[in-house]
C-alpha cells in the first residue's frame, strides 16, 4: 500500500482501513503464535501499513487544524 493511495482516501474510509488492518494483525499474531503462519514478512507489512495509515490521518488532522 502506497501513500499517495492512502492521501486520496477520506478520514472515515482511512479508519475503516485502519480497522482492518488492525484485524489482520491481530489474526496474523495468533497465527503465529500456533505455529499456523505461513507468511511471516505479512506480519511486518500490515504494522507498518498500520502506521502509514495513522501517519496520513494525523497530517489530515494537522491540516484541518491549520485551516481552521
Amino acid at each position: 500500500m502506497k501513500a499517495e493511495e492512502l492521501r486520496g482516501k477520506t478520514p472515515d474510509e482511512l479508519r475503516e482501513q485502519l480497522v482492518s488492518l488492525k484485524k489482520e494483525a491481530f489474526n496474523l499474531r495468533f497465527q503465529a503464535a500456533t505455529n499456523q503462519l505461513e507468511n511471516t514478512a505479512r506480519v511486518r507489512q500490515v504494522r507498518r501499513d498500520v502506521a502509514r495509515v495513522n501517519t496520513i490521518l494525523n497530517q489530515k488532522a494537522a491540516e484541518a487544524a491549520a485551516s481552521e
